[in-house]
């Protein structure tokens, strides 16, 4: 694998059976998504869009082909070994942010801390760090329910960065928020791109997102049907063939 790719699916197909009917979500599907760059997954519902952020964030497995991210081949690893793969390589944002009500800013990005040997000092001061990147250092004792949705979701994004994993992977992340919010986390996504060279890789029906990504990656009844540059050429190579 070449090591400036940080996702690679080689001719992947997902199938899923219901019943007597199987669904192909995804029909052989290659994509390389560049180290470092902000990247959106677009198609109307259906079109396989989740399950593709799935297999890249290794929450599912291919029927056939191959899946390797961050440089790690992740297609034939079984749940135990993708457990801790996601939780060194991934950041998860989703469309409903996620956060835990009875814990405060600061305790819900701490969360995915809890699980690595750190120590609670060190704890802190990566935690500070990720809600000052999200430009919320001062409503790190509030609530969720003391927050709005724009300031809920900067702190499930805070919570995703606070490991400092290989890719970002954010479902939606616009999706439950007015116009004027949805600008602000497309903006501050496009910054940690920018600012700490962080892999995103983003589904979205948001048509704003257009501006923000360097290449859009278009899908249609489980087929790439489009690759289309963004803000700047050159993010990606596909081929559906």
């Amino acid at each position: 694998m070449d090591d400036r790719n940080a996702v690679e699916l080689e001719h992947v197909t997902r199938i899923y059976k219901r019943e007597e009917f199987e669904i192909r979500a995804l029909d052989d599907v290659t994509i390389k998504v560049v180290e470092g760059r902000f990247v959106g997954i677009m198609g109307p519902s259906g079109s396989g869009k989740t399950t593709m952020l799935n297999l890249i964030a290794g929450i599912d497995h291919p029927t056939r082909g191959r899946v390797a991210v961050g440089g790690e081949e992740i297609t034939g690893m079984k749940e135990g070994q993708l457990a801790g793969w996601r939780a060194r390589h991934i950041g998860l944002v989703f469309q409903f942010y996620n956060l835990i009500p009875v814990l405060t800013a600061f305790e819900n990005v701490e969360l995915p801390l809890l699980l690595t040997s750190l120590r609670k000092a060190e704890r802190r001061t990566h935690v500070e760090t990720a809600l000052n990147a999200v430009g919320l250092a001062d409503r790190m004792n509030h609530y969720p329910r003391q927050l709005s949705g724009g300031q809920e979701q900067r702190v499930a994004i805070a919570r995703a960065i606070v490991t400092d994993p290989t890719i970002l992977v954010a479902d939606e992340p616009t999706g439950d928020l007015d116009a004027q919010s949805a600008d602000d986390i497309l903006t501050l996504l496009t910054e940690l791109n920018r600012r700490f060279n962080k892999t995103i890789v983003m589904v979205t029906h948001d048509a704003r997102a257009e501006r923000y990504v360097d290449t859009i990656f278009r899908l249609d009844k489980g087929l790439l049907v489009g690759v289309e540059s963004g803000r700047t050429p050159g993010a990606v190579a596909a081929n559906s063939n």
